[in-house]
């Protein structure tokens, strides 16, 4: 009578992706019953719901799947247009398929009904609280199917949290997911309730002002006092709980000195409803020094001590002044991660607290007491940890409906990974996975003259074409990188060279020397001693696009130096006329340049200098936040400084906004005393912090992140990667300040090297440990929990190979295996 449309065979394939348990028939309901957007949406009329397994180890996800009656299929394709391909297939898979990682997070229960009317019910993580997927099961299932459907969704919920198999669980442990929720509200909008709301329930923790959201980091605040009028439960599991019940505070270290005192209330991060609960209405936040350049953050009441956490950037603390609140990150002994809120009675307070803070987090970073700082670099400094503007809710929607709907909008072909050919002596239809040579692959140098990119492996470099539908296609392999002498080394950088023509290379433990590649031939041709004396930390074209070019020339930095290297000097290479050394050590750490030739140099200390040419001072001086830069890059025009550190990017405006050089860059004119540029620092949201190291086991380390970057192309995208997370900002966004302003893209591997491809922001060039991709910009995703969590086996079984397997593979299968 029924038969269940094909398409999803396109996108999950049938070997890979195995059902345990089905029940055949029913209809699929989202209801929100606290949202104007109407109580409930019928989504599927007749509909199946099975729990399949992915291909990750001990990942599970529960399908809903629409049921077409014998000919509903055709007729429905003929409405849409007899020419569909296999592209609007895919995509149509949305359409008739719902899939949800099954995470505790979800809540998922079953609830009996009077009569014989049995509902599965989950929560929507991407909706407003409250909101609720429902599977309403037909009367001809068994009681006893929908039984076994619900252990079986327990076992797999055990699995992905403890990493192990079912088998080893208690009937107590499995008790934990069990949820005791409110009831269910009914499916049929003939039930629906009243859709009255309490507006004294949001506005009672942040008063919403006029045109704003009541959400604080785009997360609703949910307290725990003066509930909706209808019938709430505080959400609870049995057994044990993770990342779900607050972590007892540390001992409270013995204080030298008082930095900060203040009372405010206190919400904790929760991470199965998304929203910042109350937990104690009065609290003191004290922030002292224990000594030795070490602070501690304090927070407890009368009743206990809630918080105790040394204060370092890993605090990754947000001040948001709209709603007077303080958000932050706690890392407990365990490995868990938690995100915290104190929200105060008046900016005043706020004020106080922040100053309190900030001075223990900068000498904590900088060995240097607060009060040695002038006071415009200590608002330079507070600024940079200031929450940015909301936008009005109405447009945010509107802007992130647009964005959904063109992410929806690219094939997902385009996302696929090439893995590299090192070896040349391989067969040519029995090529590994994964190499065995123990490496792994480390760095990325992408062309701007031709289309081409070259990856570092150990002492290998593969070159990879990038193909006119942006993909990556293996061109050939450099299998030895060595000296003129024969020693085989790895690279510690590279920078492509005239024309794409040449690689320049340094090895690790040679800081004084450079290597020139010819590409060409693939072998090092040139040995080039820069200095006896002054060694070379890093390099950088001599203008934005000079690789484009043959220009011979390029810059150089050592931790107290600047200088011009020029190969064609007989003897050393380094022009002594153009050297601007320091007495002082700055420690510098990473050099960019501008379409024009200016120069950004950063340091370990964390302050940037710009210099409009080589050889004198500079004409601006940027503070330090405190974290040492890791990476630096330059707009073209000069607009805009990137530095990278640890645990965020600092975007800085180089444009003089008034006096008598407006309109001038700090490059080419320094800026008055009390005419700091604004510091925008870009940091991930405590919330997604959390969620990222309860996922992955690690804080965040952010790789050099870049801008997007053409001949006449204005940068709009910035791109970084921590972990096995591809992090996408939107510079737009992030200057009109929108909340959460970047998207993220995550793999089952950390992410080594990343990079835009030259001259466009919509696609990424990413090294994984054993795969290079080009990654189409539309499969990045705003953050949510599921996003974070990843989706490995609707990727890797496109193709019909599981993300994991062991197996050799043809040359051609290689190149179209999905990660």
């Amino acid at each position: 009578m029924f038969a269940l449309k094909g398409i999803s065979r396109l996108i999950f394939g049938s070997n890979n992706q195995e059902s345990m348990i089905e029940l055949p028939q029913g209809q699929l309901y989202l209801v929100r019953p606290f949202s104007p957007k109407g109580y409930s949406e019928l989504l599927f009329k007749d509909a199946s719901a099975r729990i399949r397994r992915t291909a990750q180890e001990f990942q599970y996800q529960l399908v809903v799947q629409r049921v077409y009656e014998e000919g509903e299929a055709e007729l429905f394709a003929e409405e849409e247009g007899d020419d569909l391909e296999a592209d609007a297939d895919i995509l149509a898979a949305e359409r008739d398929e719902k899939t949800f990682l099954l995470d505790e997070a979800l809540h998922f229960r079953v609830e009996n009904r009077e009569g014989s009317e049995r509902v599965l019910c989950w929560r929507d993580l991407s909706g407003d609280a409250g909101d609720v997927f429902e599977f309403v099961c037909d009367g001809g299932i068994l009681p006893a199917q929908v039984k076994q459907f619900e252990l079986i969704a327990k076992q797999c919920q055990y699995e992905r949290k403890y990493r192990k198999p079912h088998a080893t669980a208690s009937k107590e442990d499995l008790l934990q997911f069990e949820f005791d929720e409110q009831p269910i509200p009914p499916a049929s909008p003939i039930h629906s309730p009243v859709l009255t709301r309490s507006i004294e329930s949001s506005e009672m923790f942040f008063p919403k002002a006029k045109g704003k959201k009541d959400v604080v980091s785009d997360l609703e605040v949910t307290p725990t006092k003066k509930s909706p009028p209808t019938p709430t439960k505080t959400p609870t599991t049995k057994g044990k709980e993770r990342n779900m019940g607050t972590p007892s505070a540390v001992a409270h270290p013995e204080a030298r000195e008082m930095l900060a005192a203040e009372v405010a209330e206190l919400h904790f991060f929760e991470f199965q409803s998304g929203a910042f609960v109350l937990k104690d209405e009065s609290v003191t936040a004290t922030v002292t020094e224990i000594g030795n350049w070490k602070y501690w953050l304090q927070v407890g009441s009368a009743d206990r001590d809630w918080i105790g956490v040394p204060v370092t950037e890993d605090l990754n603390p947000v001040f948001n002044f709209e709603f007077l609140s303080f958000i932050f990150n706690q890392f407990h002994e365990d490995g868990s991660a938690y995100s915290w809120l104190l929200r105060f009675k008046d900016q005043a307070t706020l004020e106080r607290f922040q100053e309190g803070l900030m001075q223990a987090l900068w000498e904590q970073l900088n060995q240097i007491k607060w009060s040695k700082i002038k006071d415009k670099e200590r608002d330079y400094v507070t600024d940079a940890f200031n929450d940015l503007t909301m936008e009005d809710a109405e447009q945010e929607e509107e802007e992130e409906h647009y964005e959904d709907a063109e992410e929806g909008s690219e094939d997902e072909d385009d996302d696929r990974p090439r893995s590299e050919h090192y070896d040349s002596d391989e067969d040519e239809d029995d090529v590994d996975y994964k190499p065995k040579d123990g490496e792994t692959n480390k760095q990325i140098a992408v062309g701007y003259k031709h289309d081409r990119s070259f990856v570092v492996r150990g002492s290998k470099i593969g070159v990879f074409k990038h193909t006119p539908n942006n993909n990556l296609e293996f061109s050939t392999n450099i299998s030895k990188v060595e000296t003129a002498d024969g020693k085989l080394f790895s690279p510690k950088k590279v920078m492509l060279h005239n024309e794409d023509r040449n690689l320049i290379l340094q090895k690790d433990d040679d800081p004084n020397k450079l290597y020139r590649m010819d590409l060409e031939y693939g072998k090092v041709v040139d040995e080039w001693n820069v200095h006896e004396d002054i060694p070379v930390v890093t390099f950088a074209p001599e203008n934005k696009f000079a690789q484009m070019t043959h220009e011979p020339t390029f810059l150089g930095i050592s931790k107290n130096a600047l200088y011009r290297i020029d190969p064609r000097l007989s003897g050393t290479k380094l022009v002594d006329a153009q050297l601007k050394q320091y007495a002082s050590k700055n420690d510098f750490s990473a050099i960019s340049t501008t379409e024009k030739g200016h120069i950004a140099v950063a340091s370990n200390k964390g302050d940037i200098r710009l210099f409009d040419r080589l050889g004198i001072n500079a004409k601006t001086h940027i503070p330090a936040l405190g974290e040492p830069i890791i990476g630096l890059d330059v707009s073209a025009d000069g607009r805009w400084v990137l530095g990278t550190c640890r645990t965020y990017l600092l975007l800085i405006d180089a444009q003089q906004k008034s006096g008598k050089n407006e309109g001038k860059l700090g490059f080419e004119k320094s800026f008055a005393a009390d005419q700091k540029p604004q510091p925008r620092r870009l940091a991930l949201s405590p919330e997604h912090v959390a969620q990222f190291h309860h996922e992955t086991g690690k804080g965040v380390s952010f790789t050099p992140a870049k801008f997007n970057t053409g001949e006449g192309v204005e940068e709009s995208s910035i791109i970084t990667a921590t972990g096995p997370y591809i992090i996408e900002w939107n510079l737009k966004k992030v200057l009109t300040g929108k909340k959460t302003p970047y998207l993220i893209k995550r793999y089952s591997d950390d992410v080594k090297a990343d990079d835009f491809k030259f001259g466009t922001d919509k696609n990424v060039i990413v090294a994984l440990p054993h795969e290079v991709n080009m990654v189409s910009h539309t499969r990045l995703k705003r953050p949510t929990r599921e996003s974070i969590a990843g989706d490995f086996g609707r990727r890797a079984s496109r193709f019909g190979t599981p993300a994991k397997s062991p197996s050799k593979l043809s040359r051609s299968a290689i190149v179209e295996e999905a990660f």
